[in-house]
């Protein structure tokens, strides 16, 4: 069964005006448009765009079972617009995860809690706009150091506690604990003279990062971090453990569903320093691009973005008149037109798909063809590599 999916996008404060707007072909938006969501998590559920009124997750408690879905969808696929920068955040393994859920479950009910769930959190981005700004990982040491010697005395205390991967950690998180107070005010104040050609492009985003959230000590922890620069249809992922942050500019995300987020600076948001630091992989280390691959057999014209991961594959189909995609289904899919036009055609249904338009189809299709001028990426379970 094909069934075409809507949803309004989410208003959060760092989203953009135009970057989804322009997308979809409307003209700029009122306020801030920060993600659009395509599946079934409870938080925000699409709608089915066929006048019943049904959201995908009621959608699939009444009628799943017969069409082959049978349990809520492991992944949640979105349009992210980022006009300023995220907040620092990392998110749990699989067995993290499921021991702080069953820990905090024996917290007082009106105690503070990190998790929401048991389920882990990795993610992918592919970068829809020209140049997506993301900060992804904690940079190898030795140059971190060097970045840090352009901003003088003012960034000594710091530079001194990054000896090796746990001084690394115990510097976030004397960072974040709010005992380096004055010295982030420092930090700051030295941003505005330092110079580096090595570093240009890591001290300027610093400068807009201080201008956002004057103080906030994720200021001094994004220096720690690698500075990373998406063109379109270049991708990274994001495993347990790494710290990330998204800059700005306009993608497509795929995620396990969970909402376990623990916030490492920049936001006015509760940050639990311990906890972060348990789950925190401190391993230093550039984050490798991830380029589109051919899909596996069964997928005719369709690419892949390889992701180790068993809650979600992404694929990316570009179509062009007499030169169809054809994709075998795993498990119950999403589709999400972002360029042109694009149909999607199974056995029991067609749907005429524009930029920012959704189709959720279900596995008793068995498989899909996409035709028409345009591209469209893929969300569905399973490892693809």
């Amino acid at each position: 069964m094909l069934l075409p999916l809507t949803n309004a996008p989410r208003d959060y404060a760092w989203g953009s005006t135009t970057l989804i707007a322009a997308l979809e072909g409307r003209p700029e938006a009122a306020g801030p448009e920060a993600e659009v969501w395509y599946g079934d998590h409870p938080s925000d559920p699409s709608e089915i765009a066929d006048g019943s009124g049904l959201t995908l997750d009621r959608w699939i408690a009444r009628s799943g079972a017969e069409h082959g879905v049978t349990q809520p969808l492991p992944y949640l696929l979105k349009l992210l617009a980022a006009n300023q920068v995220l907040s620092i955040q990392v998110h749990p393994s699989k067995s993290q995860a499921e021991e702080a859920f069953a820990r905090e479950a024996q917290l007082p009910a009106d105690a503070p809690r990190n998790y929401a769930d048991d389920n882990h959190k990795p993610e992918m981005i592919v970068a829809l706009s020209e140049r997506f700004e993301a900060l992804s990982g904690l940079r190898e040491l030795g140059a971190t150091r060097r970045l840090l010697e352009s901003l003088g005395d003012a960034a000594a205390p710091l530079r001194a506690r990054l000896s090796d991967e746990a001084g690394l950690a115990n510097a976030i998180g004397w960072l974040l604990s709010g005992e380096a107070a004055d010295d982030v005010v420092a930090i700051e104040a030295a941003l505005a003279d330092a110079q580096s050609v090595e570093f240009a492009a890591e001290l300027a985003t610093a400068r807009r990062l201080s201008q956002w959230y004057p103080g906030d000590p994720g200021v001094a922890v994004a220096l720690l971090m690698n500075y990373v620069v998406l063109h379109r249809g270049e991708s990274i992922f994001l495993r347990a453990g790494m710290l990330h942050a998204y800059v700005s500019g306009l993608g497509v995300e795929l995620m396990a569903a969970s909402d376990n987020v623990l916030r490492g600076g920049l936001t006015p948001k509760r940050i639990d320093v311990d906890e972060l630091l348990r789950i925190l992989d401190p391993t230093p280390g550039p984050v490798p691009l991830i380029l589109p691959v051919a899909a596996d057999r069964g997928a005719r014209g369709v690419e892949a973005f390889p992701a180790d991961v068993p809650d979600f594959a992404l694929l990316r189909a570009r179509v062009a008149p007499g030169a169809d995609a054809e994709v075998h289904l795993r498990g119950p899919l999403i589709v999400l037109a972002t360029a042109g036009a694009v149909t999607v055609q199974g056995s029991h249904g067609v749907l005429d798909l524009v930029p920012g338009g959704a189709a959720f189809v279900t596995p008793d299709e068995g498989s899909i063809r996409l035709s028409g001028e345009g591209e469209a990426f893929l969300a569905q379970p399973g490892t693809i590599g």
